[in-house]
């Protein structure tokens, strides 16, 4: 493509309902590839989505589905990028993807059984007057029309563009038995027409519960879909309108009434709350809202009125970016998935000519064979020793390529992916990749950022020590009061803390800043000054010397000490810190458990984090670390440990960081930059979603692994035991669909995965009523 295309170019998106495996995706890619003007294809199989990078001045979506449908596969929708639906238009098409499936299944199942019906007595009772043209007539439709027509097109458009889908197994195993079958017209022989239609309708049967099971697997998005609100009460023009959730801008002012879903992300403008924020961490404790607070669109308002005002609407909100993050995860890659991309790239090939190599050798050596299927009729009873050479060699040809359907190996990373994601998002964990499941499993070291991540990153009152004969009222009363006139972090974590312990600040006079040493001011007609030992000497106050030793006491553990005094005497010292998170310490218990080597990397001086890490329990401290030494960090880690090394950051310092690390946890109260930068977003902020997400790596990968050991072992055992003709073709389409179904089993079992529970109390989640 030429510079000049490349800036014209545009993106198109095309849901392809068929595409049910990374076979059948490495196809529609193959296909798409080659169009002049294409540029980058990404699929996603959990969606049946295609996305296509493409130069509007050489190709048309027009082309593009042409280009799909050449190569056996139905487009149900293609739209460009302006044009391009939701995500609910695709779960829309999904669901009438198994209606259709299941139409389909119907029609032919009906004829199948008439003919089993018809079968059983023909074979063990009396012959049926008239039975082969019966069974011709009730398998036709089964087999050509509306039961197999899609696949015997798709097969076709597949061998005419030289690819090789999973239909073109189907096609064989079922049109030469129909053909042969009406050989009986001429000739006496054996029919293969009732085989023909069984394999027909067991082949749709496993269709359409294939496509269930994936409905159920990727049903996190479907989840996500119905939570927005539909409409929203906006004031237009003095007026209250109801208006579509879709015409929201920036800036409208939104009416929230109790019980009423948040239309968007805003900003409380008045009023007060207390909001469901479920949707966005799991969490089931409301949470306090008033002027100021963020909220977020599809939380439901539980009690009181609310003026919004939107920030963020359509694809920019919080529930849309969860979408799209769920989306990108279930259709991402993990690098494992190259090994069974290059078995099921040339797998339907090798197939073909196995079963080609059946058919010659039983055809030739059949007799020389006769031994084994005697030994074989002991216990399998399908297995006949007196059938001829040509109806052995059709039997073990067609079992080869029905039994041989690589399905389940192409649904073994997708399915488990698809729960894995969904699970981790409905508990407020937000996986990007799949190559960061496969990653997280083999992290050694666990590198936490302090302010924000293992603390609150605001400043809070913590401890009050008087001198002899001043009460803590006293105190707070006369620091709160001067501090009450500044803006500073401190002045305002004391003014809250006096506030919350019940003493509200009272008049201040002739107030000054001092430097960066304190602040002064005449309360109740005495000098008050307030800030570090420095200033306090400069003014000669007295009884300094009896609070020395809890002055270092306080600051050994990292506390900010300041100290009051009242008319010229020390009266007392109030202390401020980054509190800790009540979890935090939780957390660090779960990642040593999981052998982890947990490192704080911070900007804050040496002792304040040193005094942070022994209360939580973390292995090794480096203080004093600017934001772009955090980078370098990390490298020196990463060549100490391998490439084994995760950080959890949460500010925009954070970003370069968390790209270096080999994966990056974002936790998701942070920077927005942080969470683009990270390959898992911490939707609630706890640290505890560390332990949880690392757990939930594990467990689907560990799915995603027995997934592909499993389809494997099935397809190399299988395909033998057809072709020795000791498997029945109808037994094994049953056991084809068997293997693809245990295979979406099997990765919905990660829903009983255990995952270390959530350490949220409700004086974490939600600030309590003013």
């Amino acid at each position: 493509m030429n510079k000049q295309s490349e800036q014209t170019r545009t993106r198109a998106r095309l849901i392809v309902p068929g595409m049910g495996s990374d076979h059948c995706g490495g196809i529609v890619k193959t296909s798409l590839q080659r169009l002049p003007g294409v540029g980058e294809v990404t699929t996603n199989l959990a969606a049946h989505r295609v996305e296509v990078e493409y130069d509007p001045g050489a190709l048309t979506t027009s082309d593009l589905r042409e280009a799909v449908e050449k190569a056996g596969y139905e487009v149900a929708q293609v739209a460009s990028e302006e044009h391009a639906d939701d995500a609910a238009d695709a779960a829309e098409i999904e669901d009438a993807y198994v209606r259709e499936a299941a139409k389909r299944l119907w029609i032919a199942a009906v004829p199948t059984t008439l003919i089993m019906l018809l079968m059983i007595p023909h074979m063990f009772w009396r012959p049926i007057p008239g039975y082969l043209p019966i069974i011709a007539l009730l398998a036709f439709p089964v087999v050509f029309l509306y039961g197999g027509a899609a696949t015997h097109r798709s097969t076709w458009r597949s061998l005419t563009n030289r690819t090789f889908n999973m239909d073109v197994l189907i096609s064989m195993g079922s049109v030469p038995p129909y053909l042969i079958g009406l050989a009986g017209f001429f000739i006496s022989m054996t029919s293969f027409i009732e085989m023909a239609a069984t394999i027909m309708t067991f082949h749709l049967l496993g269709r359409y519960l294939e496509t269930k099971a994936k409905g159920r697997a990727s049903q996190a998005i479907r989840k996500l879909l119905t939570m927005g609100a539909k409409t929203a009460r906006v004031e237009r023009d003095g007026r209250e309108l109801e208006v579509p959730v879709k015409a929201l801008q920036p800036g409208d002012i939104m009416v929230v009434r109790p019980g009423d879903k948040v239309p968007t992300d805003g900003a409380v403008i008045e009023g007060e709350s207390h909001l469901d924020e479920s949707i966005a961490t799991g969490e089931s404790v409301p949470v306090y809202k008033a002027p100021g607070d963020i909220v977020i669109g599809a939380t439901i308002n539980k009690e009181g009125w609310l003026r919004v005002k939107a920030t963020k609407v359509g694809g920019d909100t919080f529930l849309s970016q969860v979408i799209r993050l769920v989306e990108q995860a279930q259709g991402s890659r993990v690098p494992i998935q190259e090994l069974a991309d290059r078995m099921t790239g040339r797998f339907v090939p090798v197939v073909l000519w196995v079963a080609l190599g059946s058919f010659l050798v039983w055809m030739v050596a059949g007799d020389a064979l006769r031994p084994v299927l005697e030994w074989g009729a002991g216990f399998l009873p399908w297995v006949d020793p007196t059938a001829g050479p040509l109806v052995l060699a059709i039997l073990a040809a067609i079992a080869v390529l029905v039994i041989a359907c690589p399905c389940a190996l192409g649904l073994a990373t997708p399915t488990a992916l698809m729960v894995g994601s969904g699970i981790g998002a409905a508990r407020g964990i937000l996986i990007r990749s799949g190559e960061a499941i496969q990653t997280f499993k083999d992290v050694r070291v666990m590198v936490l950022d302090k302010t924000g991540t293992i603390t609150r990153g605001e400043p809070k009152l913590t401890e009050i020590v008087t001198a002899e004969g001043v009460t803590e009222q006293a105190l707070l009363f006369w620091a709160a009061t001067v501090e009450n006139a500044s803006e500073h972090p401190i002045a305002r974590a004391i003014v809250d803390g006096a506030t919350q312990r019940h003493v509200q600040p009272g008049d201040v006079t002739a107030f000054r800043s001092v430097g960066a040493r304190g602040v002064s001011g005449k309360v109740d007609d005495g000098l008050v000054l307030i800030g570090n030992r420095t200033l306090l000497e400069e003014q000669s106050v007295s009884g300094l010397e009896a609070l020395d030793h809890a002055l270092d006491d306080l600051e050994a553990r990292g506390r900010t000490a300041v100290l009051v005094a009242f008319n010229g005497r020390a009266r007392g010292i109030v202390a401020v810190a980054d509190t800790i998170k009540e979890e935090s310490a939780t957390a660090i218990r779960g990642m040593h458990a999981l052998g982890l080597h947990v490192v704080m990397i911070t900007g804050d001086n040496e002792r304040a984090a040193r005094a942070v890490a022994s209360e939580v329990g973390i292995d090794e401290v480096q203080a004093g670390v600017l934001p772009e030494g955090k980078v370098a960090a990390i490298r020196e880690l990463q060549d100490k440990h391998g490439n084994h090394v995760a950080m959890v950051g949460d500010g925009i310092n954070d970003a370069p960081a968390l790209k270096q690390a080999n994966v990056g946890i974002a936790i998701g109260a942070g920077a927005d930059v942080a969470i683009e930068a990270a390959d898992v977003t911490l939707v609630r902020g706890e640290l505890t979603g560390v332990v949880q997400a690392m757990q939930l790596s594990k467990a689907t990968f560990r799915k995603i692994a027995q997934n592909l050991i499993w389809a494997s072992a099935y397809n190399v055992a299988a395909i033998p035991i057809a072709a020795m003709g000791l498997l029945h073709p109808m037994i094994g389409v049953i056991a084809m669909t068997a293997s693809s179904l245990s295979v979406i089993g099997n990765s919905l079992l990660l829903k009983r995965a255990r995952l270390g529970p959530s350490q949220t109390t409700a004086g974490v989640q939600s600030r309590a009523r003013p």
